[in-house]
Formats: C-alpha cells, structure tokens, sequence
C-alpha cells in the first residue's frame, strides 16, 4: 500500500478504510512517511474531511502508535478515570479534580500538556511548585496511582508518537483546526492511557479553542462519539471561557488559588462550582457513583474532610515538591517582584471580558509561550480579576498584575484594561452550556 495512493484517494474526497488509515499512521511513527507526505495527507483531510468512522479508525490508530499504559499488575481497587480540557485562560481545574476523583475511588493518571498561546498548561503550574518533576520513573508513576490514586504528569515519548510528528507539521501547513485531526489527537493520547472512562471538558466563548461556537459544538459531540465507538466511555461537557474561569491566570497565582480552595477558603467560586461539576459526571462514567446527587454528595464530604487535600499534597511530594506545600505555600511559590492594580476608565460593572487578550496579556508579561519551547515565568500572571457582573471602580480594580519589572507591568496595564467592558448591567453567563454527544451533528468532519 503506497503512501501516494493513501494521499491521493483522500485528495480526491474518498473515504479512506481502516486498513489505510492505519498504514498511513504507522508510517508517520517509524519514519518512513516524510513531512512532505505527513503534509499533504493532513492538507488533503483538512480540505476534504473525515466520515466518523474513519476519524475513530484515525484515533485508534494514533492511540496504538506507540505503547498503551498497562495496569494489571497494580491490583487496582478502583477504576481508571481521567479529564481532558481543550484549553483555557485561569483554568486549573485538573490541580482540585485529579484528588477529588482519587478521593472518591478512582485512579487518575493525568498526562498533561504545556500552555501555548493565549491558554495556560498544567505541567506549567505544577513546576510553579519548587521540585515538582513532571517526568518521573514509570515505577513512582506506578507507586503514585496506586497509592495516591491520582498523578499529574507529562506525556512520555512512547505514548501515541504518531501524534507528536503529525501535530508539528500541522502547525506549519495551516491545518491545525482541522476537525478529525484535533479528536485524533486529542484521543490519541488520552485513550493510550487504558481509561475505564472520560469527561471531555470543551470550552466554548471567546476564549476558547475554536472560534466558531458551532464548530466547538461539533468538537464536542465528536469526541464523545469517537471515544466511545473506541472502547471508553465518555462524556462531553461545553463549559464557559467568555471570561476565565479562577480569578488569576498565571502559573504560580493559580496554584495559590487552588491551594485556597482545597484548604476549605473558598467554597463559592466558579473554578470549584465547575470542578465539581466535571468530578460528577466522572464519577458517573467510571461507574462510582449511580446518579448525580449520590456523586455530588460523595465529593463534597471528601472535599470538607480533607481527603482532596491530602492527596493533593502527597502526588506533590511524591513527585519531588514539599510536603508542606499547603501550610508553607508562600515557601515554594516564588513570588513575582512587582504587583500592580489596573482600574477601568470609568465606574461600573463588568459586562464582558476578552479573554483571549487577557491570557495574552499574561503570555507579555513572562508567563505564557508564543512558540513551543518558550521558556516561561512561573511567577507572574494576573488576580483578582473582576468577574462578569462585579462592580468595579476607584477602589476595585479589574484586576491585578503581578510582572517582573516595572516596566513590563506597565507596559501590560493598557493592554489589560482593554480587555475588560464596563456597562451599567452584565449578561448572565452559564458556566456549563450543554453535555453532549448530540445526535443532530453527525455527519462528515471538516
């Protein structure tokens, strides 16, 4: 089977069998597919678009790249869950739901990315925390999951490669946004991990991903159809990112935030009303729970008994961090030199947000990758950013810089000001706009 005929037969709006697709993906991870190949096939896709089923054939062969996560010999008590964001702005919902899960039963081995762009990563915010190692031996892998039941790590040369190369000349062809090459990628990954369930949480807004809200939509019910059709079940949640979800963006300033959360201080923001919301339907999926108010009254005891704390400080000592991390946080969280409040123009309340400008304006200060490879600033970001509908004036600023010099927090001040409408009333935003798959958007994948 010559990679041409695969190229040319997707050129030409064919559908590709599984056997093709297939050869196509093995050739991409043992080298023999060349960039220029890897290119037009992605071009081709891009153009013409996947059926469902060759988007899972696409997905279970990505996922069978390289090697799969294997728990057997680990006796596991409980199931295999994991969450998958596509990406956001003050989003470090896995911190607070990886423990919460293990909490409750379930062992969570998170592989997680790098912020690029306006959105934040996880990885990023973990080594904010002094010796957090995010590339541990498989043996404290292993330890971890099953004694924590949850370890946030990052992705290991071996799990799903065909994506890492097919990925980086996406990013030079144009094709990133293609939509049958994001759930290949997206699943690729997640699935190698031998999941017994999944909750896809796929922003949606002005921050999101996607700039299309249809488009996003179709992401969703996607997924969730591709990852079950594959063997795992999963559910899909459309979450709000039309302004950011904690009140900082930032690496370590959102470590803060959780680390408030967990120690009981904050119990109404929309950073724990959304985790919350993702840990039940997990619990759901994985079978640990049988309905939502069971699940919602499991996780909020475990949450007020410090059950989620305590796991959350053991994965981070088991990875090489302090075991004071909740008590001494000013410790092992190094601070940024330069804090600043940036105060609207006029008096008001807060009636939108770009949030894109907003991760941005953390991406100038230090703290965010314009190209992969970028080195960052754990310290800076932004808080105590005013929400949609938060009155804000002479006194309450839309939010507070944190830089390393004076030069940059000014030179970042107008360019966050403008992030932020000031109006007389705000709209009322949703924080979950709709769980999915939705049958009405099945189709042909562009």
């Amino acid at each position: 089977m010559l990679l041409q005929d695969i190229i040319a037969a997707k050129r030409d709006g064919q559908t590709l069998s599984r056997e093709a697709i297939r050869h196509f993906v093995m050739a991409i991870a043992d080298d023999s597919a060349g960039n220029e190949q890897i290119g037009a096939f992605a071009m081709a896709t891009y153009l013409n678009g996947m059926s469902l089923d060759e988007t899972v054939a696409l997905t279970e062969a990505t996922r069978d790249s390289g090697s799969r996560l294997d728990y057997r010999s680990l006796d596991l008590p409980g199931p295999v869950l994991d969450k998958h964001s596509t990406g956001g702005v003050g989003d470090p919902v896995s911190l607070i739901l990886g423990p919460w899960l293990a909490a409750c039963g379930a062992h969570v081995p998170m592989i997680s990315g790098r912020g690029l762009g306006h959105t934040g990563g996880t990885l990023d915010k973990l080594e904010a925390i002094g010796g957090y190692n995010v590339t541990p031996e498989r043996a404290t892998f292993e330890r971890l999951l099953k004694d924590v039941g949850v370890v946030i790590v990052g992705q290991s040369g071996d799990l799903a490669p065909a994506d890492k190369r097919l990925y980086a000349v996406r990013d030079v062809t144009a094709t990133v946004s293609s939509l049958p090459l994001i759930v290949a990628s997206i699943l690729g990954k997640k699935l190698a991990e031998n999941l017994d369930g999944l909750v896809m949480d796929v922003k949606i807004g002005n921050g999101a991903f996607l700039e299309s809200d249809a488009h996003t939509r179709q992401l969703a019910s996607t997924i969730a159809d591709v990852a079950r059709q594959a063997g795992t079940p999963t559910t899909a949640l459309l979450t709000d990112m039309n302004q950011t979800l904690a009140e900082s963006a930032g690496n370590a300033i959102e470590v803060h935030e959780c680390l408030a959360i967990l120690r009981g201080e904050r119990r109404d923001s929309r950073l724990l009303q959304l985790t919350r919301r993702l840990a039940v339907e997990t619990l759901l999926v994985g079978g640990i729970a049988k309905d939502r108010e069971t699940a919602a009254a499991r996780l909020d005891a475990c949450l007020a008994n410090g059950q989620v704390a305590e796991r959350f400080e053991r994965m981070v000592a088991g990875l090489g961090g302090p075991s004071d991390l909740l008590s001494q946080a000013p410790a092992h969280l190094v601070g940024a030199p330069v804090v600043r409040d940036v105060f609207a123009q006029q008096p008001g309340v807060v009636s939108a947000q770009d949030v894109k400008a907003i991760g941005m304006a953390v991406v100038a200060l230090g703290g965010g990758r314009r190209r992969a490879g970028d080195a960052i600033d754990h310290r800076v970001g932004i808080d105590q950013i005013a929400g949609i509908g938060q009155a804000v004036d002479d006194h309450r600023p839309v939010a507070r810089i944190h830089a390393a010099s004076d030069d940059n927090a000014q030179r970042v001040a107008a360019q966050l000001r403008d992030a932020f409408t000031v109006a007389d009333q705000a709209p009322a935003l949703p924080l979950v706009h709709d769980t999915l798959p939705d049958p009405s958007l099945a189709g042909d994948l562009r």
